[in-house]
Parts: C-alpha cells; sequence; structure tokens
C-alpha cells in the first residue's frame, strides 16, 4: 500500500500523525504517548512533526486523561501530559495520517473529512493484524495493558511501513 505519508518519508517532509478515539482520554492519548516516545528513542523526530490525538466526541474536552491510562503509562516508563480535546476540521488540513483506534471512530472521521482534506485516514492497526484496540473505559486495567501493547505493535508496524529501522520501546 502506497500512502502519501510513505511518499512525505522519501521526500525528506515531516510527517504529522494524529491518533482518535470517542472520548480522547483513554485510547487516543496512549497512542500518542506510545508512538511519541517509540520515535523519540529511535531518533527519528527530524522525521516528524505534529504527533497529538484527539475524540470524535466532546464529552471530555478540556478534562485530563484517564487515570488508567496515566497509570499504564507510567508503569512503561511512557512520558504522557496533556488533556483531551474534539477533532477539529483544520486537523484534517494540519495532519498527514488520521488513525482510528475502532471501526466507528474511522467511520465518524471519514464522515467529517472534508473532500479537500490531504489527511488519510486509517485504523490504527492497518500496517498490522487490522484489529480495533477496543475502548477499556469500563473494564479494568487488562484492558489498558492490552491496548498499550497493540500500541506498540501499531506504531512499530506503522514506522516499518514508512521504511524507517526501529527498536521497540
Amino acid at each position: 500500500m502506497t500512502s502519501k505519508s510513505s511518499k512525505n518519508a522519501s521526500d525528506g517532509e515531516k510527517i504529522n500523525v494524529l491518533f482518535v478515539c470517542l472520548g480522547n482520554i483513554c485510547r487516543s492519548p496512549l497512542a500518542e504517548a506510545v508512538f511519541n516516545q517509540m520515535v523519540e528513542k529511535n531518533g527519528l523526530s527530524s522525521k516528524f512533526g505534529q504527533i497529538d490525538s484527539c475524540g470524535t466526541g466532546a464529552y471530555h474536552a478540556g478534562d485530563g486523561y484517564d487515570d488508567r491510562t496515566i497509570a499504564v503509562c507510567r508503569q512503561n516508563k511512557v512520558p504522557i501530559d496533556g488533556v483531551s480535546r474534539k477533532v477539529r476540521a483544520s486537523d484534517f488540513v494540519e495532519f498527514d495520517v488520521i488513525f482510528g483506534m475502532d471501526a466507528n471512530n474511522v467511520r465518524n472521521l471519514q464522515q467529517l473529512k472534508p473532500k479537500s482534506s490531504k489527511a488519510e485516514v486509517y485504523l490504527f492497526g492497518e500496517f498490522d493484524d487490522k484489529k480495533p484496540i477496543q475502548d477499556p473505559y469500563y473494564g479494568g486495567d487488562h484492558g489498558f495493558q492490552a491496548a498499550y501493547k497493540q500500541c506498540v505493535r501499531y506504531s512499530q508496524a506503522f514506522l516499518d511501513h514508512l521504511g524507517f529501522e526501529t527498536s521497540k520501546i
């Protein structure tokens, strides 16, 4: 699969990546934090511009991330900081790649995406097993650990797709 993002990577342009879930307090901030750390630890910061996350709903806009998301990041020594926000029309202009965490996120993003958008919208698992990251919000710590492991795998798979040599975080 050839994408604009892989073309940007080969042309030396910085790639802007956005991670999206429903409320932007669990999965997408976790994905953002994991991807950020993987980029930094592998010396790829010069290849990426903005790396951010948001939600399709405004349920938690302005709130901090879920305590369990922060806890799983701390357990795995992944820095995380920020507050939730809702997806904006400008995101489809500013970002090259927008990853939804599940099929509903992807469907909502496709509906919101302006026709003139440069952004490519994918399921985060697109370059690995094509599985969604289940929302751990109503579950226990196990769901957050499972989401963390998927974020690591999917971040690695996306970087591999772009042709970057990396090691796991």
